[in-house]
């Protein structure tokens, strides 16, 4: 990722690994803008987006000031395996995009306790059509959107962007946009959610977010983003560690086969010994480069 002044910022590491003490003290450009960020931004904090099982559902977003026309627009989804999480604990995986002057949205949807699946893929669908409707009042750019997230957010993210309208789940989202992303950036997501139900990939999270539905593999095909591989799809960016213990490294693999079968532009930039996250910094730097040439290759970063 870059900076506004073109070089690679220390304060995108910052985010995501440990730097020694007094690092970021030395980037004399990185300081000034984090210092000030308030000025540079607008925080609009849990503005309702859905109602939905008695509960509003929220978004928070951060909004660039003074821009020449309408911002691209990062929709970051937090992971937490369907069933924990929230959007606040993820603000710091917000900073890089904010640093380029991206407006950012941040998403929060049903967990399994307040619903199971499906309630979280509609919800972020739902999302999606909120901020396609609303662009104009944040001064967002509905052509450049990019959806991410990590983990169950990287599934989510994935479904956002993949799943047609003939798939039925944005059937209690207000409005009636076509439902559209430029680009999705999927970190370690569940892409067969059927196999972590049972044998020996199963996972408690997707037993958790399924529950006892006696049609819960047909649910678990009806939100898994493999089903809806087909031409015409967004450019997808999949990053996943080859040793990860909490998302099959097979999930990403497959994912990126299907995907180049039907002619889908997309990479798997594979993190050796990687496990679900938590990524050191040379493999850090490495990925954002890898992000950094995905939006240039797509016309989404100058």
């Amino acid at each position: 990722m870059m900076m506004r002044n073109g070089t690679f910022s220390a304060l995108i590491l910052a985010a995501f690994v440990v730097l020694p003490s007094g690092a970021l003290a030395q980037i004399d450009d990185t300081q000034a803008w984090a210092s000030h960020l308030s000025n540079q931004y607008r925080v609009l904090p849990n503005v309702t987006y859905l109602t939905a099982s008695n509960r509003d559902n929220k978004v928070d977003l951060y909004l660039p000031r003074g821009t020449d026309g309408p911002a691209p627009v990062l929709v970051y989804i937090h992971g937490g395996g369907w069933v924990g999480g929230s959007k606040e604990s993820s603000v710091l995986r917000l900073v890089p995009w904010m640093e380029m002057g991206w407006a950012v949205v941040n998403v929060q949807y049903r967990l399994g306790e307040v619903s199971l699946a499906p309630a979280a893929v509609e919800d972020c669908l739902c999302a999606l059509r909120w901020i396609i409707r609303n662009a104009g009042n944040y001064n967002i750019d509905p052509e450049r959107i990019v959806v991410t997230g990590n983990s169950a957010g990287g599934h989510l993210a994935l479904t956002t962007g993949m799943v047609p309208a003939s798939a039925g789940l944005d059937g209690q989202c207000p409005g009636s946009e076509t439902l559209s992303v430029a680009a999705i950036i999927n970190w370690y997501g569940i892409t067969d959610v059927g196999d972590l139900l049972d044998g020996p990939n199963t996972k408690s999270y997707a037993v958790e977010w399924m529950g006892s539905m006696p049609n819960r593999f047909e649910i678990a095909d009806r939100v898994s983003p493999l089903t809806y591989v087909r031409a015409g799809l967004p450019p997808i960016l999949t990053i996943h560690g080859d040793a990860d213990p909490t998302v099959p490294y097979q999930h990403g693999v497959q994912l990126h086969e299907e995907l180049t079968k039907v002619g889908v532009s997309n990479q798997l930039h594979t993190v050796p010994g990687g496990r679900h996250g938590g990524f050191n910094r040379p493999e850090t730097i490495a990925i954002f480069e890898t992000i950094q040439e995905f939006l240039k290759s797509n016309g989404l970063l100058k």
